[in-house]
């Protein structure tokens, strides 16, 4: 009789082997496909618990100023406020190191590496004096507020009933923006006197006696066609009331602030560096507009060798043109003549102010029948165009899709010459501005990314475009492609002046002087220019130095391809993330055509 034993045969063992073996694969399988799962849901959940927060406190970190518009309770800059989203940034950052990043998706891996960037780059801005500065010379909280709603859609009550909220609550925001100004006093971080000679006049010309006067009360002049009569006559009754009880005092006293405390104790000297502790807070604005990490002396030098660079190229158009005057002159005397001929030259003038809007919506629209021989991917959304005297030449992104882009151009003649009027409206509409916005809006990405802007990336693109529209056949008037590098100069001395004024010492006259030598500027923008350079230290740098980023990308991918770069693939590639600081940019085309 056989004995019956518990021991397997070698078939057996090997086939029991094979099993437990495979089960141990699928275990490994399943547990690596779960942790990756895990990785990309948890970061995902931490993407989405800040954007909820950022939503509820009304503050996104590094967004144009531009698109913001009020829609209800506004943002929360007090003492408490400002604690509270430290508070909040550092717990982001620490719940953030918990995400294993080898386990992520390609893109989600792109999500993680910016959303860290900007939390580290915000958790320096509590440290620097940025918050003492809420207005410079272009604008300020006052002025975004009061220009917002007339670039908002007012669809429904329900936007009406949001936009009464902001009324009410603009004391309390007001307040807390002048106190951030009093403790700038306290610190010594105050605006220059003469850039800020005049600023009250921003101010002054928002306070009225009848509401009705009132840049606020431009929404409750358009209501929408479904509004009964009874609608339109409540509302506007709470916007009047609003309006002169509670707005209009507050401009009143920002006004008194301004006058009677703030100006009295304003800076002497242009620069920043002037202050104690505005050397260090002038390096922080060079990395946070540039998000580089070059020096005000590396900048100042390549800033140098550009104006020489571009002056070359001027002095060529000069001669192409024939232009004689000062011919037996200096290089410097013979475009200095040539400045003062376009200057004055009634030819490179519009007629009238709607001349301007129409020469300007010929350009966009002749440019727009040529995206699709530079782009591969184009947005829905559209632009208009709009006349403003306030400000110069602008783009205004919307808030949502729910209303086109606004594109701001000086449409008084005498201020906005024809000779570079192809460069301004591809700069700041298509390809510029307006079609980078749109882009990113309608991306498929985390909403922080549909929202950032960096601004060397931004107006990088911006410049770029600029010269992009050689390739798209403009500029074939050699006065409009001079117009062009007058720009680009334009671009390229602030590099020199910016760094001039606070970090070497330069006075207001010394920019002056310098800007307006090599520049067709009017003698009234000149000085507006230096003035938006002394009150904003470093934005000015961030065209110039995106601009050459994205040049020398371009450089690299085409010499790499030679015959087989094309140029859609590679606009698509640099526009098609979302903005992106400068090094990432750098990375993404590395990593997508193997450089």
């Amino acid at each position: 009789m056989r004995r019956l034993s518990n021991k397997p045969t070698s078939g057996a063992t090997k086939l029991l082997s094979s099993i437990i073996y495979s089960v141990t694969i699928i275990l490994l399988v399943t547990l690596s496909i779960n942790t990756k799962a895990d990785s990309n849901d948890d970061l995902h959940i931490l993407l989405d618990r800040h954007w909820q927060q950022a939503e509820k406190e009304k503050v996104f970190f590094r967004t144009d100023p531009d698109a913001w518009k009020p829609n209800g309770k506004l943002a929360d800059f007090s003492t408490e406020g400002m604690a509270r989203r430290q508070a909040f940034n550092a717990q982001m950052l620490k719940d953030l190191s918990s995400i294993d990043t080898k386990q992520l998706s390609e893109q989600n891996l792109m999500s993680y590496r910016l959303f860290k960037y900007e939390r580290e780059f915000e958790d320096k801005y509590y440290q620097y004096q940025d918050k003492y500065f809420p207005v410079n010379f272009l604008s300020g909280w006052h002025t975004y507020f009061a220009e917002a709603p007339a670039n908002m859609a007012f669809l429904n009550s329900q936007d009406y009933d949001n936009f009464l909220v902001s009324l009410e609550d603009y004391p309390r925001f007001n307040q807390e923006n002048i106190d951030l100004m009093k403790q700038g006093l306290k610190a010594g971080f105050v605006h220059a006197c003469e850039s800020f000679k005049n600023y009250e006049q921003s101010i002054q010309q928002h306070i009225v006696s009848r509401a009705e006067d009132s840049a606020l009360f431009e929404p409750f002049t358009r209501f929408p066609s479904t509004f009964t009569s009874q609608q339109k006559e409540t509302y506007s009754a709470k916007a009047k009331q609003l309006i002169n009880a509670h707005v209009v005092p507050s401009y009143q006293e920002m006004f008194d602030f301004f006058t009677q405390q703030y100006m009295p104790n304003c800076r002497q000297q242009a620069g920043i560096s002037s202050v104690e502790g505005g050397a260090d807070y002038y390096a922080y604005a060079i990395e946070y507009y540039t998000t580089t990490t070059l020096s005000a002396q590396q900048i100042h030098d390549l800033g140098l060798a550009e104006v020489k660079r571009i002056k070359t190229e001027m002095l060529a158009i000069i001669d192409k043109v024939g232009f004689k005057e000062g011919s037996d002159d200096s290089a410097d005397k013979k475009l200095s003549a040539f400045l003062q001929f376009l200057a004055n030259s009634k030819q490179f003038y519009a007629d009238s102010p709607q001349d301007v809007l129409e020469k300007t919506a010929f350009i966009t629209q002749k440019m727009y029948g040529k995206l699709p021989f530079f782009f591969g991917n184009l947005p829905r959304n559209t632009f208009t165009i709009k006349g403003s005297a306030s400000r110069g030449a602008f783009y205004m992104p919307p808030p949502d899709n729910r209303t086109p882009g606004t594109y701001f151009l000086t449409s008084v003649p005498s201020q906005q010459p024809l000779y570079n009027l192809e460069a301004l409206s591809l700069h700041e509409a298509v390809p510029g501005h307006h079609l980078q916005n749109a882009i990113a809006m309608e991306l498929d990405l985390p909403e922080f990314r549909r929202t950032l802007n960096h601004s060397a990336f931004s107006e990088g693109w911006g410049l770029y475009s600029e010269r992009l529209g050689k390739e798209a056949g403009f500029y074939e008037d050699p006065y409009s492609d001079f117009g062009r590098l007058g720009y680009e100069m334009w671009r390229a001395v602030r590099l020199v002046v910016d760094t001039g004024i606070h970090a070497f010492g330069w006075s207001r006259e010394q920019a002056i002087d310098y800007l307006a030598e090599r520049t067709a500027l009017t003698d009234k923008a000149v000085q507006d220019q230096i003035d938006r350079y002394i009150s904003w230290p470093g934005q000015a740098l961030s065209y110039k130095i995106g601009e050459l980023k994205i040049r020398e990308l371009r450089e690299r991918v085409e010499k790499k391809q030679g015959s087989k770069f094309d140029i859609r693939v590679f606009h698509d590639a640099i526009i098609g993330n979302g903005s992106l600081p400068l090094a990432v940019l750098e990375e993404v085309i590395e990593e997508k055509f193997e450089l």
